[in-house]
């Protein structure tokens, strides 16, 4: 047994073989490798030893992880094996090499990609809430990309795992992640799926703007400001940024759950009316935007009538006086 994920590399995991690691939570070490029967590539999230040897850990880990391998949906990753082998923990799932993070660095999403994104992820969440499940650590890093830039979304039922263990056994864990913690998570509050929408809010957020609403080094100040503070609306740092796509935003990051919408597949119709809306001002050869501009035109249109006519009233009742102090003489 090893605490050093190098130590790994080059390893066969089950019919896995390890070939680098790409990333590592608090609880967990996640290599790039392959399938050796047919040569699949694969991502292996593999339990650090201190959580693996913890039977009950391992047990939530293990049991929340054949849960998640239930929910076959486009935008949902695929978990192909949930396993034990060596002394070490894991599942097995489709390996994506691009992530939300890193499309981000190269800059925010352009409108259209901002919105087939967040339908997608939403779609995915609207999928698995029916089914029960509730995701708990919505966040860029947990939105990966297929190879023609889809979204799928990794890592369900982790943070249940992580959580119930910490209730359990009154271990001090961080549960979720700071900068997309829902108010009610933040509070310890019983969960439903609409904590989901809040920290998809907080990614739209950031993939909208290139920051997340709330910034802090400190957890609690963190914790504070999503519970307590109002988000800076989205267009305040970028003006371009559709209004209806800002409401959206803005809805999902709602204190109350009850303020949100209903449902993720409630959020899911939103996005596809602004992307439908959104074909059809294009489909006339303007940017989305164009008819929004020149909607104040209309009233100015409709004052100028009435002067008009205003003014061929005066006219008429000149002529008509006129008229009768000629015929009178």
């Amino acid at each position: 047994m090893t605490n050093d994920p190098n130590d790994l590399l080059g390893r066969q995991l089950g019919p896995y073989s390890i070939e680098r690691l790409v990333g590592q939570g608090g609880f967990a070490w996640v290599f790039a490798g392959t399938r050796t029967t047919d040569g699949l590539p694969v991502a292996l999230k593999v339990l650090k030893p201190r959580f693996g040897g913890d039977e009950q850990f391992e047990g939530r880990f293990r049991n929340e992880s054949q849960i998640a391998s239930q929910l076959h949906h486009p935008h949902i990753v695929r978990i192909l094996e949930v396993g034990s082998t060596g002394g070490f923990t894991f599942f097995s799932m489709d390996y994506y090499p691009d992530s939300l993070t890193t499309l981000l660095r190269r800059g925010v999403l352009d409108p259209d990609a901002l919105t087939r994104i967040a339908i997608q992820v939403a779609d995915g969440l609207a999928f698995a809430h029916e089914a029960g499940v509730i995701h708990r650590d919505i966040k860029v890093d947990n939105i990966l990309l297929t190879a023609d830039g889809s979204a799928v979304i990794s890592d369900f039922g982790i943070a249940r795992a992580v959580s119930g263990y910490a209730t359990a056994t009154g271990v001090d864990m961080t549960i979720g992640t700071p900068q997309y913690i829902s108010p009610e998570q933040a509070q310890g509050r019983t969960l439903d799926g609409r904590t989901d929408l809040y920290s998809l809010g907080v990614t739209l957020y950031r993939a909208a703007t290139g920051q997340p609403p709330f910034q802090s080094a400190d957890w609690f100040e963190l914790a504070r400001m999503h519970v307590e503070d109002r988000p800076t609306p989205p267009t305040t740092h970028r003006p371009d940024l559709n209004p209806r796509l800002e409401r959206v935003i803005l809805k999902c990051l709602a204190k109350h759950p009850d303020d949100r919408y209903p449902s993720a597949a409630a959020l899911v119709d939103e996005l596809r009316a602004i992307a439908d809306r959104d074909r059809r001002t294009s489909s006339f050869g303007m940017p989305a935007r164009t008819s929004r501009v020149a909607q104040p035109a209309a009233p100015s249109r409709g004052r100028r009538h009435s002067w008009l006519a205003l003014l061929a009233a005066i006219l008429l009742v000149a002529l008509i006086a006129a008229a009768v102090v000629l015929l009178g003489g």
